[in-house]
């Protein structure tokens, strides 16, 4: 058994990993938020020069954690593609060879609003698309925040970061952001920003480190 945090989602326990993912154990799931595949493709085909291999590199921690935790669905909380400029030729090559390599992986993308305009995944990677709030057991999967009547609500959207700061020093960490109600998922993506957060009354946050997750101090 895992020593990472859990919570518990009417009944279910979901345990929150390092990589800003969630793994709901007893189905063998993992659970993504906003991974945005072929942002930094949109960002080259507007001049804009920034680095290769963000794609490989987001597949391939992917790849751990299908291998470390036993994972046979994956959910993707929306924002799979970035933008229809970012459907790049190898950037869909590169995600039609992983999906090969894992064809017995269930697939299932809530869609998100960089969804809406990108598209939904092509064909080839045998993906279930489906529009928010998407329903399974007690659980409510969304991209954008909100509520679901009758059921915990798993978001994103966001892209959650808290400032932690000290000595005159700073740092900015992904953090899962727990309500009542629902839980706010990191950004999964290397390429992405982060929303500056602070813990409303009866919230709980939980920093995403390199290899642990660290419930913030009351």
């Amino acid at each position: 058994m895992s020593d990472f945090p859990s919570f518990d989602a009417d009944g279910v326990q979901l345990s929150m990993l390092p990589e800003r993912a969630l793994l709901w154990r007893e189905q063998a799931m993992l659970i993504l938020a906003d991974v945005h595949f072929g942002k930094a493709a949109a960002f080259r085909a507007g001049g804009i020069p920034v680095p290769h291999g963000t794609t490989q590199a987001n597949l391939a921690r992917i790849d751990a954690l299908v291998a470390r935790h036993g994972v046979q669905r994956i959910v993707f909380l929306g924002d799979f593609l970035h933008a229809r400029s970012g459907r790049a030729p190898h950037t869909l090559a590169t995600l039609a060879q992983w999906r090969a390599r894992h064809a017995a992986l269930e697939l299932t993308l809530v869609r998100g609003n960089h969804d809406s305009h990108a598209g939904d995944p092509p064909p080839e990677l045998d993906m279930q698309v489906v529009d928010e709030p998407w329903r399974l057991g007690p659980l409510a999967f969304c991209h954008h925040p909100q509520t679901v009547a009758g059921a915990f609500a798993l978001v994103g959207h966001l892209h959650p970061v808290y400032r932690l700061a000290a000595a005159g020093d700073a740092l900015r960490l992904p953090c899962f952001v727990v309500d009542g109600r629902w839980a706010m998922l990191p950004a999964f993506g290397e390429f992405t920003g982060g929303y500056r957060v602070t813990p409303a009354p009866g919230q709980r946050l939980y920093l995403a480190a390199d290899d642990c997750v660290l419930p913030l101090p009351d």
